[in-house]
């Protein structure tokens, strides 16, 4: 009998609006030791079917409406024996009892679930305290012990450290080490990769599974990320609209797909070299790392932008304000790189690695300490800020998160029409007329131009700010992460956006992002950045080939596969090369 059996389950919404049917009927079991993977597109109700289970959604206005949940849990009176019990009629001061100890969940955003006041120690044994008969000595010593499970370097130390003092890797780990520490039966992992570095994202993946494994722990795995559920999954439930439209085995999924929309998640994924709309035509030769290459409509090989032995230090503060040392980090370490107008020039690494420092530091919103940042002929770290002014209308950024970056008391049209009246290049009279003309670029509905942020989704949100950086017709963008929180669909619709307006507008672009596929799929050459420096550069293909660079290599190997069994072969070479290191 499954761990977990759900029938129906029914979950609507009551808005003034109207009633949005978020889960509408369906149907999924769990056994121990098994993962389910529950994939689709963001709104497909994938999250709100297993809040719904521990009656975590807001209501009102949110409403269970039907369906059943029947759950194996553990009998606190009986030495642990099993209890089927309906999660869905349980009363909530039972669900109190079985929410963190026989069901437990990792959610996305580790910044934002941890309790910033509160050390991670307090915060691990909070749940043992209130499950479990035990002294808090004995819960600090779990939570000790646990940590150094998940891979938290001394954690004797970090048993104290607050959650700001971790990075995002780190921090996932302390989630994942709160979430196993009353062993739960089941545990619900909430999209918990979406937002890593692809290093540590296998590393976070490698660590559920084995965990897993040595605990007989039944998974069920939300994701938009079909590589990653490649990987991790034994059964897949495909979600559209409330609805489960596809459902079977991870290699039926995959290989024998039934329905279009599973088919058109698949397709969506980045994968392989530049679409050959944007890339030499097939008569001519293939680049390499040696000789010449040809170069691509609307590329010239002189430099637009040309970076110098560029450094870019800060303050280390970590000690306390009236503890610091003399210490700096070096976000930007001795940088020097080209970039070739109409080219895209994709920057790799990992987070921390210095990358959107870099992009910061040439459009000079952060002060550089030295080097040189040369632009056109000018060099920028010479000029005043009223200067810098007046060349920013030359180069633009698009921003990771298009919600925190857009103003969201400013409605579309103020949004694309402030740069284009405040660098003069239309008045009153005419801005509505280019705005209009920005949105039939970026792919907006002109109906929407009165609209504000918060009504928009995440990839609409996100064309508009490239409406934005795209008003004041740059010669240069730079991309921080543009497509990293997007939906495997969204993301492939923004990718092709951005080509097709670098072709239309002969742009020259610098493309930032941790995702190897999505730089492969858009780049024409890459850069890769660690600890500052850059440590290998090259043509995209010759590079993905051939990678020079030990750390190159290791993120190209850690790239997932849309593929279960060569996800899984690539999974085990990844841990056998491990394992031989150690």
């Amino acid at each position: 009998m499954p761990l977990l059996e759900v029938e129906n389950l029914t979950t609507h919404f009551h808005t003034r609006d109207g009633v949005i049917k978020a889960v509408d009927g369906i149907s999924f079991s769990v056994d121990n030791g098994e993962t389910l993977a529950i994939v689709g597109e963001s709104g497909s109700g994938k999250s709100v079917a297993c809040y719904s289970l521990l009656n975590l959604i807001p209501q009102p206005p949110g409403k269970i409406e039907s369906g059943t949940a029947l759950f194996n849990s553990k009998d606190q009176h009986e030495g642990h024996h099993q209890q089927k019990i309906d999660l869905l009629q349980t009363s909530e001061k039972d669900l109190q009892k079985i929410r963190g100890n026989d069901v437990a969940i990792i959610f996305q955003d580790p910044m934002t679930s941890l309790n910033p006041y509160l050390t991670v120690g307090e915060q691990l044994i909070e749940p043992l305290i209130y499950h479990h008969d035990i002294s808090r000595q004995q819960a600090t010593d779990r939570a000790i012990e646990l940590l150094r499970e998940v891979g938290i370097v001394e954690p004797e130390k970090r048993v104290r450290s607050y959650p700001h003092e971790f990075s995002g890797g780190m921090r996932q780990r302390v989630m994942i080490a709160m979430a196993l520490i009353t062993e739960p039966k089941l545990l619900i992992c909430d999209e918990p990769t979406t937002a890593l570095d692809v290093t540590i994202q296998a590393q976070i993946l490698k660590l559920v599974k084995q965990l897993q494994q040595r605990r007989n722990i039944a998974v069920i795995f939300i994701s938009h990320d079909l590589a990653v559920v490649a990987g991790v999954a034994d059964t897949v439930a495909v979600m559209k609209d409330g609805v489960i439209v596809e459902q079977g085995s991870v290699e039926a999924i995959f290989h024998h797909t039934q329905h279009e929309y599973t088919k058109k998640l698949l397709a969506s994924i980045p994968e392989g070299a530049k679409p050959s709309s944007s890339k030499l035509s097939s008569s001519e030769p293939p680049l390499s790392n040696t000789s010449e290459y040809p170069l691509k409509k609307g590329q010239s090989d002189d430099a637009l932008l040309c970076i110098n032995t560029l450094k870019t230090h800060f303050q280390d503060y970590s000690s306390g304000w009236f503890k610091r040392q003399n210490k700096v980090i070096k976000a930007v370490e001795d940088i020097s790189l080209d970039i070739k107008r109409g080219e895209i020039l994709g920057l790799v690494g990992e987070s921390g690695s210095g990358k959107s420092t870099l992009g910061r530091s040439i459009l000079q919103l952060v002060p550089t300490t030295s080097g040189s940042v040369v632009f056109d002929n000018t060099d920028l770290t010479q000029l005043s800020s009223n200067q810098m002014k007046i060349m920013r209308r030359r180069m633009q950024m698009i921003f990771q998160d298009p919600y925190a970056s857009l103003n969201p008391r400013m409605s579309v049209f103020d949004t694309l029409a402030e740069p284009l009246l405040y660098h003069g290049l239309a008045t009153n009279k005419n801005v509505t007329e280019q705005v209009l003309a920005l949105m039939d670029d970026v792919g907006l509905a002109r109906s929407a131009i009165r609209k504000y942020p918060h009504e928009f989704s995440g990839g609409q949100r996100q064309r508009i700010a490239i409406g934005r950086a795209i008003a004041t017709k740059p010669e240069l963008v730079i991309a921080d992460e543009p497509v990293s929180a997007l939906d495997v669909t969204i993301q492939a619709q923004i990718l092709d956006l951005i080509l097709a307006l670098v072709e239309k507008h002969n742009l020259t672009m610098l493309f930032i992002s941790h995702d190897l596929s999505v730089v492969r799929y858009i780049s024409d050459r890459i850069a890769v950045m660690h600890h500052g420096k850059l440590v290998e550069t090259g043509e995209t293909e010759p590079l993905f080939a051939n990678p020079q660079h030990d750390y190159t290599k290791r993120l190209l190997s850690a790239i997932p596969i849309a593929d279960p069994l060569k996800e899984r072969e690539r999974q085990l070479a990844a841990f056998s090369q491990l394992e031989a290191k150690n």
